[in-house]
């Protein structure tokens, strides 16, 4: 069952198409975690928080990003990185127009 995992962190920049530009080279990159299905990014420039909407194919898979993802964060001076794994209710979703 796909597993969606969310996660937040504060975040002082860049936004936007700066942070488009900055970032490339990461976006490309997460396309080859295992597991890996899609990705929203987020951010929210007036409250210094970014983040994103993952979906992988297992729990396992989500976790491991995730584990990934927090030390690499961590290691760039972020402290507080919030998550959560959630199940996807695909037949809800796919009511409401969700991606799969």
């Amino acid at each position: 069952m796909a597993k969606l995992l969310q996660v937040d962190f504060p975040f002082s920049g860049p936004f936007g198409e700066e942070m488009a530009e900055a970032l490339k080279g990461l976006a490309a990159s997460i396309n080859e975690e295992p597991g890996f299905i899609w990705k929203i990014w987020t951010e929210n420039a007036s409250e210094k928080d970014a983040g994103g909407i993952y979906l992988f194919k297992t729990e396992e898979t989500a976790q491991a990003y995730l584990e990934k993802h927090t030390a690499r964060l961590k290691g760039l001076g972020v402290e507080k990185v919030n998550a959560k794994i959630f199940d996807v209710n695909e037949t809800l979703s796919e009511i409401n127009g969700g991606p799969h």
